[in-house]
This record gives C-alpha cells, sequence and structure tokens, in this order.
C-alpha cells in the first residue's frame, strides 16, 4: 500500500510505518543531563532514587521508586508527598549500596553530581539521569521543575508534571492573596532553624525557600547570601538588627529549648520576640524538590493569619 502513487504518504513516511510494524524495532529517546546522555528505547518501569528530591518527583508524578536512600529519613524530613513503606531502601544518599541497586534490576536511576565518582558504576547497573538541584549558581525552584518535567517526559508522565505545577502554581496564588486580604504582606519574614539556644540556620535568598517568599509577596528579612543549600549559620545576635521582621521558626524544637530561650538574653533581646513576632511551623524539607514551596507557603500563610507570641513550643 505504501508504494502505490495514489497515496500521499512520501517515501519517508512509509519506511518509517513499515519499521515501526517490525518487531523489535524501536525508535530511542535521549536526554541531556549533567553527566552526558540518557538513551531509552522504551518507558521506564523500575527507577531507584538516590536523592529526596528525585524521591518527590517520582511520587509525584504517581511512581512509587523501586528504592530509594534514606528511606527512614524521607519519611521524618520530607513526610510529603508520603513513601509507601514497602519500598526498599538501598542506603545512605553519600553511599548507597551498588549491589543492593542492581539486585531491584531497575531501568533508569535518578542521580545528582554528588554521585559523580560513582557515575559509571551507575551505568553499568542501569541508565543513569543525573541532576543537581543544588549547585553554585543555581535557582533552586527552577532546577526541580526542570527535574519534575524532565522526568514526566521520561516516564511518559508529562501531564501528571504539568498538573502537579499548575496546582502548585494555584496554591502560591491562593495563599498570597489570604496574606494580601489579612494586610499581612508588608512585613519581612525570617525563615529559621534552631541548632541551640544560640545559633540558627537562616534561610537565604538563594534557596528553595525564597520561591514561596516572593510568590507569597513577603520580604525575606536576611539580605545575606548563603551557601548553594540556601541558608547561612549565625548566632541569635545577627538576627538583632532587623528589627522590623517578624521570625518564623521550623521545627523540629529539640526538647528543653523553650525553656532555655526564655532565660536568654540574646533571645529576649530581640525586638520580634518583645512585640511577640515569633510563628512556629511544622518542618518542610528546604533540599528538596518543587512541593516543600507549596507545603510552606500553606504553613506560613497559616501561621501569619493566626498571629504570632514570643514562646517557642
Amino acid at each position: 500500500m505504501c508504494i502505490d502513487q495514489r497515496h500521499s504518504f512520501t517515501r519517508r513516511a512509509c519506511l518509517a510505518a513499515l519499521l515501526l510494524l517490525l518487531p523489535g524495532i524501536v525508535a530511542a529517546t535521549s536526554w541531556q543531563h549533567e553527566q552526558g546522555t540518557l538513551t531509552l528505547d522504551k518507558t521506564p518501569t523500575r527507577v531507584v532514587a538516590l536523592n529526596w528530591a528525585a524521591t518527590e518527583s517520582l511520587l509525584l508524578l504517581g511512581i512509587t521508586p523501586v528504592g530509594v536512600a534514606d528511606k527512614e529519613g524521607y519519611a521524618y524530613w520530607v513526610r510529603e508527598p508520603a513513601l509507601p513503606e514497602d519500598v526498599p531502601n538501598i542506603g545512605t544518599r553519600v553511599s548507597p549500596s551498588l549491589e543492593a541497586i542492581a539486585e531491584l534490576n531497575p531501568d533508569l536511576i535518578v542521580t545528582s553530581t554528588e554521585m559523580a565518582p560513582a557515575a559509571n558504576l551507575l551505568e553499568e547497573i542501569a541508565p543513569t539521569y543525573v541532576i543537581s538541584v543544588y549547585k553554585e549558581g543555581a535557582r533552586p525552584y527552577d532546577k526541580a521543575r526542570e527535574m519534575l518535567l524532565t522526568l514526566g517526559d521520561i516516564l511518559d508522565r508529562k501531564a501528571e508534571a504539568e498538573a502537579v505545577l499548575a496546582d502548585i502554581s494555584n496554591t502560591l496564588e491562593h495563599q498570597r492573596q489570604r496574606l494580601a486580604d489579612h494586610g499581612l504582606n508588608n512585613k519581612p519574614v525570617a525563615l529559621l532553624n534552631f541548632m541551640d539556644d544560640r545559633h540558627v540556620r537562616v534561610y537565604t535568598s538563594n534557596g528553595l525557600f525564597q520561591e514561596a517568599l516572593d510568590s507569597l509577596d513577603l520580604k525575606n528579612a536576611w539580605p545575606h547570601p548563603g551557601s548553594y543549600w540556601g541558608f547561612s549559620t549565625v548566632g541569635l545576635e545577627a538576627i538583632a538588627p532587623y528589627s522590623d521582621s517578624r521570625l518564623v521558626i521550623l521545627e523540629p524544637i529539640r526538647p528543653g529549648l523553650t525553656d532555655q530561650l526564655a532565660n536568654s538574653p540574646f533571645w529576649t533581646y530581640l525586638a520580634p520576640v518583645q512585640q511577640d513576632e515569633i510563628y512556629q511551623i511544622d518542618a518542610a524539607w528546604p533540599f528538596g524538590g518543587v512541593f516543600p514551596v507549596k507545603r510552606i507557603a500553606v504553613q506560613l500563610a497559616d501561621a501569619l493569619v493566626k498571629g504570632g507570641s514570643d514562646n517557642v513550643h
């Protein structure tokens, strides 16, 4: 039929059509990544994730990994989207077990450049896609979006990836409007984790959480850049100059810290403490993919609307 000139097929189209009819002949597709090129001739179904941003992205796409790194830590720190309990752990994020990965017979491994020394060994097990959400000069949220969209393409889940991003965008806009309706957008916010009673991790403008602040029309009270992970560790006295700000404390809060802070001149001296502008929210993973931006935006808006206190609970 294809060679009949009465038909409108070109010779090239005819050849392509015939090739598709032949068993075992499938067009390969390639994607560039940070360590080279990923080439696949079929959609992967058994995926191993070697960091939590990758694990999160797969779950958002409706893909349950066949193996993950640091499974228990994911359940404690990342939390959402939830990881099924029966997913095998294949070691730590910095030192996964190659033997455990190989036993899972994956057809795709997702990792970052932190695992660059093992890249060749991973490739011997299965095709490997390498993307680093956190690296010098990168904007984490943009890289996290890239990861989600590319994995959506690789795994034939493009519609799911786009739906996730649309949901996050809609949520951020809703929370921004909610804060605006309450007149709560106009005062800077500092996002903190306590390291001990005198030191905090403060999240900087080059980190993942900045996307949430920007989308909520909230100014980051901390004006200094941090590491490419998006934070700096400072003493409480470094927060003192930013008196016209609200302090948002991310859990976990270690036992006994509340009593220590109540008796700390470093803490009680701070203007936000004296003005009851302290807000405490649940943990959100600051080194993840796109989802923590939604999680912290909702929790931050909830806390600001509810109102602050001078206590860390």
